[in-house]
């Protein structure tokens, strides 16, 4: 067994030969976590002809582990992730309303996971309800670890509920009525700095043009609004050479060209700029709410979240994932579309240095949704003959072609 090994500058070195962690996750996750295994593994072979490979690790996660060791998330399955530093993860379930926490929340808070990483762009020949759909090639940085989604919150009827309250109405003069459920939205600025941090080193390093802070910030002003304005602090102190303001860029565009333009959108206009402005946009970098909102939205566009690829990031660990829910009507049925999982794959290659292997895999895919062949969540819409989970796998790896 050979794993990835992280240094004291968070320098990652992989084996030829590395261990990779899988959750199969829920529902539908065993099929499309079969067809991605499936393609990775060709792709390695085609980009490498046998001198690397992945030995997959099952990770017990989700209903499954539940069922055989009364945890959804053993100790021992946490310690397989820590030792194998990059992981990837299909759909696991969360209840609503009621029952244990979010298991991908856990996840993202024990290990720091604190990026959720959303690409989302137009694949030929899926179908899209907007007119230029091929105008769309955005990236979402959510932040992971904090917002509503730290899960600090209080029924309405609960003594702790209770509390809160009568605290406010004590010491602020807040009134609130007894039927009033109480939820925290914590945004700091160490968190939201290291992710408006890892944004711009991404669109430094990838020749990307913009970042943009997306907040409710006339609104929400020391929580969202503090993220917009440490994320402009950020990006002036650390990277004064590499960056520029909107404003300053506006004013003397030829002097500025080549830095990375740092703007600001307030989050129900970043909505409608996202469709009637589609082209002007390149990263995102958000609070956690509006990047679970408009990551969904911007995949909306392009074909739905059946094939939108996700990633949640730290400074070590990384999770790849489906972003998707487990859809249990459809579980064991193979007729899942993978491509979420696939895409975050490619994801994954990239991140552990793999780009060759990565750009096979992305090609391959481009190829199948520009023959048509596609699942049947796209070729109903399509009204064409649908394939299952198992033949679209089989499609992309007969399009894998080493590039010259």
């Amino acid at each position: 067994m050979s794993y990835i090994t992280v240094d004291e500058n968070k320098k990652m070195t992989v084996p030829d030969r590395v261990n990779l962690g899988y959750i199969e996750g829920d529902g539908i996750g065993p099929d499309i976590t079969k067809a991605m295994i499936n393609v990775v593994n060709a792709s390695i072979e085609v980009a490498y002809n046998g001198s690397r490979s992945v030995e997959w690790e099952k990770i017990l996660a989700g209903e499954e582990a539940f069922e055989k060791t009364g945890e959804h998330l053993p100790k021992e399955s946490q310690k397989q992730i820590e030792k194998c530093i990059v992981s990837i993860k299909g759909p696991l379930t969360t209840p609503i309303g009621q029952g244990f926490r979010s298991l991908n929340v856990t996840l993202r808070q024990q290990f720091d996971l604190y990026a959720n990483i959303r690409p989302v762009r137009y694949f030929p020949g899926v179908p899209s309800p907007v007119v230029h759909p091929e105008y769309m090639d955005m990236i979402v940085f959510r932040e992971n670890t904090e917002d509503l989604y730290a899960g600090i919150e209080w029924k309405y009827d609960s003594e702790q509920a209770k509390k809160v309250r009568e605290f406010l109405s004590r010491e602020f003069g807040v009134s609130l009525s007894d039927d009033t459920g109480i939820g925290i939205k914590p945004i700091g600025k160490f968190k939201s700095q290291r992710l408006v941090r890892k944004a711009i080193q991404y669109a430094i390093a990838n020749n990307r043009k913009s970042v943009t802070l997306m907040h409710k910030g006339n609104i929400m002003k020391y929580t969202e609004g503090a993220f917009k304005e440490w994320g402009y602090e950020l990006a002036r102190t650390e990277f004064p050479d590499q960056t520029v303001t909107e404003e300053e860029y506006l004013q003397n565009p030829d002097a500025l060209s080549g830095r990375i333009i740092i703007k600001d959108r307030i989050a129900d206009n970043m909505f409608q700029q996202a469709l009637t402005r589609t082209a002007e946009y390149d990263i995102i970098a958000t609070p956690n709410l509006n990047g679970d909102y408009i990551s969904d939205a911007l995949a909306a566009q392009v074909g739905g979240i059946g094939i939108a690829p996700g990633a949640n990031m730290g400074d070590v660990y990384a999770v790849f994932e489906a972003v998707h829910g487990t859809a249990p009507k459809y579980a064991g049925m193979d007729v899942a579309n993978p491509t979420s999982l696939i895409l975050s794959a490619v994801m994954m290659l990239r991140h552990i240095g793999w780009k060759e292997a990565a750009d096979i895999l992305d090609g391959a895919v481009t190829l199948c949704y520009k023959d048509q062949k596609v699942t049947q969540d796209l070729a109903r819409i399509m009204n064409i003959k649908a394939l299952k989970c198992s033949e679209f796998a089989e499609e992309i790896i007969k399009r894998m072609k080493k590039e010259d």
